[in-house]
């Protein structure tokens, strides 16, 4: 007699599928977590491991709400605020495709876009804050990186107005302009430069370039950034996914950078610890103006951009750009001598246009140096999200 085997049915967890600038991931309400997975810890991970459908050997995230890429295995939990003067806190986790870890050490800028329109459609927003027609000012704690970030959240007849005629490459169809405002990127407590240069030698082994240095500028702004220049790794600045991302020698090369930038930010201690900081730092390789065709065949002139930027986030070369890194390209931009500010053309510049894979962008960053040490105000960008799904989550309750 075959023996019966009993398994416990799903649960099901209130959820919101959204977009946010070039992103997508899985948003929840606090309060409607499993009460396991309201506080930070393995009930949490493990549940969002299973939404996302990770770890997955396959890479495919078949079984799960995520896309496989990094841009798409990303899960937001938002609050009412605790702190004083903001609407909602955000927390964010990225999950990783291969393995069971939820990376909780930095913020999604791209998802930022989606977190007013969330917070006010779940009543996180008090409905005075609201006007029935108009901009709602979110003000948004990210609690990640414990950063405030404001977005314009446009509102018709007293609901988020998603529909629009904004265009942001990389995303297929235009929507609602979202703009969004990350003030203070730096604390005033903590280095914008944290080997105190503007431009480091960073040693890397020998075969990963000759001489086994190279040029790096390495900003704390938006996210922890490790920025290079692409022709001192072989590229030109103007690649697309594929000329990087199916070279595995190209991957664990930029991967190697990006452990030995982390340690030189003090972000780590050893290299060996990288593998377990996945999100952050960033790396990115930036180059004059050239022109190229986007992924979509959209051509990009070099007449219309101030430089190319091409990033990498969590072990891939990013399709468009991620937000926080926008944030930082926009604080170096606005910094003479770094790398970035050099690939623009050098001087000092309020905002930038650079090209990415899918297309452009335009950023901006108010910068001032007092007795010789610069500090951002905020910096902004324009982005846009919508909802693409809205219900319930369902998940098996042996993974809580």
């Amino acid at each position: 007699m075959n023996a019966v085997m009993t398994h416990l049915p799903q649960i099901k967890v209130p959820a919101t599928y959204m977009r946010g600038g070039t992103s997508k991931g899985v948003f929840f309400s606090l309060t409607d977590l499993p009460e396991a997975a309201q506080v930070p810890g393995e009930a949490r991970d493990n549940l969002l491991l299973r939404v996302i459908g990770s770890p997955d050997p396959y890479g495919k995230h078949t079984d799960g709400m995520g896309g496989a890429t990094s841009s798409t295995s990303k899960t937001v939990i938002l609050a009412k605020s605790e702190q004083p003067d903001h609407d909602v806190d955000y927390l964010f986790g990225q999950v990783a495709i291969d393995r069971p870890f939820v990376d909780w050490s930095g913020n999604c800028g791209n998802l930022t876009a989606a977190v007013g329109a969330f917070a006010i459609s779940n009543g996180l927003v008090d409905a005075e804050r609201v006007p029935e027609n108009g901009i709602a000012t979110i003000r948004i704690w990210q609690k990640n990186i414990q950063k405030t970030i404001i977005a314009q959240v446009p509102v018709t007849n007293g609901e988020v107005q998603e529909t629009g005629d904004f265009e942001l490459d990389g995303v297929t169809f235009p929507a609602a302009e979202v703009k969004v405002e990350f003030l203070e990127p730096v604390d005033a407590s903590e280095a914008m430069f944290p080997t105190g240069n503007i431009v480091d030698d960073l040693e890397v082994p020998a075969h990963i370039v000759k001489g086994g240095t190279l040029k790096a500028t390495m900003i704390n702004a938006g996210i922890p950034t490790v920025f290079i220049n692409a022709q001192d790794i072989g590229y030109t600045g103007t690649e697309l996914q594929e000329a990087i991302n199916g070279d595995a020698e190209a991957l664990e090369r930029f991967e190697t950078i990006r452990a030995h930038g982390a340690v030189k930010m003090g972000l780590i201690q050893d290299i060996s610890e990288a593998a377990a900081r996945q999100h952050t730092p960033k790396v990115a390789f930036v180059a004059p103006p050239a022109s190229y065709a986007a992924s979509s065949g959209k051509d990009i002139s070099a007449d219309d951009i101030d430089l190319n930027v091409r990033a990498l986030s969590m072990g891939k070369l990013h399709h468009a750009m991620m937000g926080t890194a926008a944030v930082a390209i926009a604080t170096a931009a606005a910094i003479p001598g770094t790398l970035v500010n050099e690939a623009a053309g050098g001087g000092e510049r309020n905002s930038v246009t650079f090209g990415h894979p899918s297309g452009t962008l335009r950023v901006g960053a108010e910068a001032e140096q007092n007795n010789g040490e610069w500090k951002v105000n905020k910096a902004i960008m324009s982005r846009s999200a919508r909802v693409l799904m809205e219900g319930n989550v369902k998940v098996p309750q042996e993974h809580i």
